[in-house]
């Protein structure tokens, strides 16, 4: 005996693949689908040393920073408090309003982005067949746009 091992969407393609199974011969007490549930909690935007999701909230800050006290200090020598404290000034407000940007475009357009989009559960199928079976399972849960498949020998 062999256990084959996909992952699916849950979707129609999902009941199509397992009507197909039936049809190859394979009881339906031999056919065990799983579904899996979706995470719950959104990302956190702040990362830490040990996880990191690749989003960050600094690149955009840290631009327009560089940018603003370019021309803070360019300013500054006819200011009075001078080049350097307005230098200053100026980068400390440009990491905040980048920071701010990236803030908003993580919060609010990219979770409009996922909401519409939505989240697919997807559902683990697992098949006990023999082993001359095994071939023609296997393309039927391809031929299905099975996401992965293994084979496991029992």
């Amino acid at each position: 005996m062999m256990q084959i091992m996909s992952t699916f969407e849950h979707s129609l393609k999902l009941e199509l693949a397992i009507s197909a199974l039936e049809l190859a011969g394979i009881q339906k007490q031999h056919i065990f689908a799983v579904p899996l549930t979706n995470r719950k909690v959104d990302r956190k935007l702040l990362d830490n040393l040990h996880n990191s999701d690749g989003v960050t909230l600094f690149s955009t800050g840290a631009a327009l920073a560089t940018a603003f006290a370019v021309v803070g200090a360019s300013i500054g020598f006819s200011l009075k408090w001078g080049p350097i404290y307005w230098g200053l000034i100026t980068a400390g407000s440009g990491f905040l309003i980048g920071f701010f940007i990236d803030l908003f475009i993580n919060k609010v357009i990219k979770k409009r982005k996922r909401l519409l989009r939505g989240k697919n559960p997807q559902v683990i199928l697992i098949v006990e067949c023999r082993e001359d079976q095994a071939d023609n399972v296997e393309n039927i849960l391809w031929k299905y746009l099975a996401i992965g498949l293994a084979r496991v020998q029992n």
